[in-house]
């Protein structure tokens, strides 16, 4: 039987700088660390595809794959995640978060629990099947820039080619499978005037004031937003908009000329972005239709899909029966939606807790490495040997 280290193969991991971020002073690649886990793969019988991104050669996807891999359409499991990290504030860290460190029953490290672990655990149980005949294809996908933008799942969406029939998504969920999570969009409003000295309004376009009127329509909206859909077992069991960054001005004494303003939507299934974004737009021209400041719309990134599997898809029911806790839903996003799009019924499982991620001292409890092991090799038995 093949062996693969999960521990050995996590500290590898963390140890790999791989942040994703907006400011390019932080942004990392990922390819040392998908190259570095794609050895140990192959090591260990796996064939690997790693695709760099068309922009970045320094970021990739890899498709590690056993099994007969000409049955992908119709079955087939995959174990998917991704390494890249957000950015870290190092004085609020205990110990290095580039090093796998163990502490009173944790692992500790940037990654951690979300979701190098995961995958490092996916990882070494994939490896134990590697040595033995497979009905149906096993894989292991990594993607690239999940946590900035999901660029990595949006050019395995336009590749078109999955690599299974179904699919679980490692983020920290606590072992709780999740078949339903919001939506995201995110969108910038500028209002723009004219400066002028601020003695005599008529001297210049106030671009605050225009945005303060842009503000009241855009709160409107979100409270109608909150009683028009409400879908039960989600924390918050409606949509929300969060108005998350302002800027406008630079002196008190001059009449602005620019104001910006950043918002954050999370919708629920059966919403659409663009739907949503239009109407948004719409409102906010309405409110600025007698203003003689102009307003401009542009979207922070493309945004990220509502996600839904059925109740009754066989990976649900499996991961219900595996974990003896009922499919859940969630309100932070996830590449589930891209993958359901792909033609592979997707839910996500992990064994990390969201609480802990995005945090300093990010860690995974060692209790549950041995329980997530056993709901995967119960799922490979399921769905890549059922004979």
């Amino acid at each position: 039987m093949a062996r693969l280290d999960w521990r050995d193969t996590m500290a590898a991991l963390v140890a790999e700088r791989t942040i994703s971020s907006d400011d390019p002073a932080l942004d990392h690649g990922n390819r040392t660390a998908v190259e570095g886990l794609a050895d140990r793969l192959e090591h260990a019988g796996f064939s690997c595809d790693i695709q760099p991104l068309a922009n970045r050669s320094d970021k990739v996807n890899l498709l590690a794959q056993i099994g007969p891999a000409e049955s992908a359409a119709e079955a087939g499991l995959v174990f998917a995640g991704h390494v890249d990290t957000v950015p870290f504030d190092a004085e609020g860290w205990a110990s290095d978060p580039f090093e796998l460190v163990e502490r009173d029953e944790r692992l500790y490290g940037l990654g951690s629990t979300d979701m190098k672990g995961f995958l490092a655990i996916a990882a070494g149980v994939a490896a134990e099947y590697a040595d033995q005949r497979l009905d149906a294809p096993l894989s292991l996908l990594v993607s690239a820039d999940e946590e900035c933008g999901m660029d990595g799942a949006r050019a395995l969406l336009e590749a078109g080619a999955a690599p299974g029939r179904y699919c679980v998504i490692g983020e920290p969920t606590s072992l709780v499978p999740i078949r339903r999570h919001k939506g995201i969009l995110m969108e910038t409003i500028e209002t723009v005037g004219a400066s002028g000295h601020s003695s005599n309004p008529a001297l210049g376009a106030n671009a605050i004031e225009a945005m303060h009127r842009a503000i009241a329509a855009i709160r409107t909206f979100r409270d109608e937003l909150a009683t028009r859909q409400t879908a039960s077992g989600f924390p918050v069991p409606h949509a929300t908009l969060n108005l998350g960054t302002i800027r406008g001005g630079d002196a008190a004494n001059r009449i602005p000329a620019h104001c910006r303003l950043d918002i954050d939507t999370r919708f629920l299934p059966g919403d659409s972005i663009e739907a949503l974004r239009d109407e948004l737009r719409q409102r906010v021209r309405h409110a600025l239709a007698d203003s003689d400041c102009d307003v401009r719309f542009s979207a922070l990134f493309a945004g990220t899909p509502a996600f839904e599997t059925a109740a009754e898809s066989p990976i649900v029911t499996a991961c219900e029966q595996l974990t003896g806790q009922p499919a859940a839903a969630v309100d932070f996003g996830t590449e589930g939606a891209f993958y359901n799009a792909l033609g592979m019924d997707s839910i996500i499982l992990g064994p990390g807790d969201i609480a802990d991620a995005h945090q300093p001292n990010e860690y995974l409890a060692l209790e549950r490495i041995a329980p997530m092991q056993t709901i995967l090799r119960g799922l490979v038995e399921r769905f890549c040997r059922p004979g």
